[in-house]
């Protein structure tokens, strides 16, 4: 469908975004990366990281921007 190869999605964790996550690689036949900023959410953070594992995500990136 196109050259898309690789798309990094801001990732919450929540519903919406990871219904995105799925859309983006059955849409666009592409891996998705997610970016997570960590800007005091607390204890959100880890079960984020863990839900996009589960969902096969390979890359994986948590920053704080506190």
């Amino acid at each position: 469908m196109s050259d898309i190869k690789k798309v990094v999605l801001a990732y919450s964790g929540g519903l919406d975004t990871s219904v995105i996550l799925k859309w983006l690689e059955e849409t666009y036949d592409c891996e998705v990366v997610t970016f997570t900023a960590d800007v005091g959410q607390g204890e959100e953070i880890e079960p984020a990281r863990e839900k996009a594992h589960a969902m096969g995500v390979k890359e994986v990136y948590i920053e704080s921007l506190k």
